[in-house]
């Protein structure tokens, strides 16, 4: 993971922050958003966690009523970086060469929320290899989960 990406995660340390995993983990790297929220809560970590599959839209009204002070949305998103490239994007930069592989666009479910509760939304996309039904998570997807489970296990502590 690059520098200057984990140095704008660790700005979250310390604040009321809800993660949540969108996508589906039968189409390979698609997978990677539940992913790193069942290896977060494995690691105890004082974030919440939503893991939202492949219906986010069915998670906003929970997410609202939990009231986060910031809003880390993980998915995988073709915005045409290198295998494994992992970006983070406030909802403003999302647009049509963002593609995410669900029904309802992360703009839409963002703005869904947004118009509900004052909440800083961040969207951390992973750049996807494999997303065919059936196909397992690819080598470069692996060591990016592994990488950013690491890091936001170290901005986000377990609670003692």
């Amino acid at each position: 993971m690059d520098k200057q990406l984990s140095e704008q995660l660790r700005k979250f340390r310390g604040s009321k922050t809800l993660i949540v995993g969108i996508g589906n983990t039968l189409k390979g790297d698609d997978g990677v958003g539940p992913l790193i929220c069942e290896q977060l809560r494995d690691a105890g970590v004082c974030a919440e966690l939503i893991d939202a599959g492949t219906v986010p839209e069915n998670y906003i009204q929970p997410i609202v009523e939990k009231v986060p002070q910031n809003l880390l949305i993980i998915d995988a998103i073709d915005f045409g970086g290198s295998a494994g490239a992992i970006k983070i994007f406030k909802p403003e930069q999302l647009n049509s060469s963002a593609f995410s592989t669900h029904t309802l666009s992360p703009r839409l479910f963002i703005d869904m929320i947004t118009q509900e509760i004052k909440v800083d939304v961040y969207l951390l996309g992973i750049q996807p290899t494999q997303t065919g039904l059936g196909q397992s998570l690819s080598a470069p997807v692996s060591r990016a989960v592994q990488s950013l489970v690491s890091t936001l296990a170290e901005v986000f502590p377990p609670r003692k």
